[in-house]
């Protein structure tokens, strides 16, 4: 990880000349007990202990204040320019960096909408602001939303790399799964067969193994993130499953749907196949949008008006998110302006953003059809990681 490091926090000093913010301070402590969330990309999976500060400049000085006995372990990052350690408090260390860079902005960790730019604890903000108290400081905090949201979601080549790798891993699994499933098989046999799959190839998973896969059988199946059940696949059946797997810390995210025949049959009903091509249109559709400059916003709509325009009811989920170290990976989102999602479906998509787009529907009677893609936006529009699901796959 040590490269992939080094990789980020530079890219980090672009994105603060950027957004024209002087410095980025990222302050920690027993990081071992609930860690930022952005420490991963900028200082690895190594714990913190005593209050830390990480500071990126946007003129490239990168300087880490960590107790003494984790200098070390900060320098073989090969990340951070500067080490000061320290012993009896960080206070000093700090306030002498800052005076020093005497910037104008400081951008923390603190996020009304961006789970992964709201790092900052509470009892660390109110320490950082006792330490600044009688400094010009602690009237220049503003948040580092934006900066985190660049840092996450502007994939470098070897990010882009690690996730093409988990989405063809993903799809090799879900190819063998379709291959050996038979009439009888519970939801939770598919969940152990995909996840011994994934634990013989030394993969991880994408999200809790209690829901990853996450298999739906039929018209009973518990909808959403749920575990699955001992429902049976029957014939008349729409399979579906949502699963990903974790490789080289990079994460894969996506859905496919099976049917299953009945016997005479030699293709899926005619509702269950509109259903599927109108999923299908609705991904399709919205991916051609998908350019620099565009908001979540716009291209959620699309798919909705494209649902509707065919008599369905709109699915009550965002259409896409980002993804990459995690299955949800924080930034901006493609989706409605519902409450719950704050600003994320207002933020404009970037090139080097990897994102799902998976809307979906329910069949009365048959099951829940549900297609998720993997994109990457590139300055003149999308290119799929995945290979896309245009036929629902017949299984007898």
């Amino acid at each position: 990880m040590t490269s992939l490091i080094q990789e980020k926090v530079q890219q980090a000093s672009a994105i603060l000349q950027e957004k024209a913010i002087d410095v980025w301070l990222t302050f920690v402590r027993e990081t071992s007990a609930g860690g930022d969330p952005v420490l991963p990309l900028i200082y690895g999976e190594t714990s913190l202990t005593w209050e830390s500060a990480l500071i990126l400049t946007n003129q490239d000085e990168r300087i880490a204040i960590v107790g003494r006995y984790e200098a070390e372990a900060a320098r073989q990052t090969g990340a951070y320019t500067s080490i000061i350690p320290y012993d009896e408090s960080i206070r000093p260390h700090l306030i002498g960096e800052l005076r020093r860079l005497d910037p104008a902005s400081i951008a923390i960790n603190t996020s009304l909408s961006d789970v992964f730019a709201d790092g900052l604890t509470h009892g660390m903000y109110q320490v950082l602001v006792r330490y600044l108290v009688d400094t010009p400081y602690a009237n220049r905090l503003v948040s580092a939303e934006e900066v985190i949201a660049a840092l996450k979601g502007r994939k470098t080549p070897t990010e882009v790399e690690r996730i093409r790798k988990a989405v063809q891993e993903a799809e090799l699994i879900f190819r063998r799964t379709f291959e050996s499933v038979r009439t009888g098989m519970t939801e939770q046999d598919i969940h152990r067969f995909m996840q011994d799959l994934a634990r013989r190839r030394n993969l991880g998973l994408a999200w809790s193994p209690d829901g990853c896969p996450i298999v739906n059988t039929g018209p009973d199946s518990p909808k959403g993130h749920v575990a699955p059940t001992g429902l049976q696949v029957q014939p008349g059946h729409i399979l579906h499953i949502d699963f990903g797997v974790s490789c080289q810390d990079y994460c894969s995210d996506l859905q496919r749907v099976a049917y299953m025949l009945r016997p005479g049959e030699t293709s899926a009903p005619p509702e269950v196949q509109r259903a599927f091509d109108t999923v299908v249109k609705a991904i399709e559709k919205s991916a051609q949008a998908m350019l620099p400059g565009v908001t979540g916003l716009e291209v959620d709509r699309i798919a909705r008006e494209e649902l509707a325009l065919n008599g369905y009811e709109e699915y009550k989920h965002g259409l896409g998110h980002q993804f990459g170290r995690q299955a949800h990976d924080g930034g901006g989102m493609l989706g409605p302006a519902w409450e719950r999602y704050g600003n994320l479906p207002l933020r404009k998509l970037e090139a080097g953003q990897v994102y799902t787009i998976e809307p979906s529907l329910d069949v009365p009677g048959y099951g829940i059809i549900g297609v998720e893609e993997d994109v990457i936006v590139t300055e003149t529009g999308i290119e799929y990681i995945s290979q896309p699901q245009k036929e629902i796959v017949l299984l007898s």
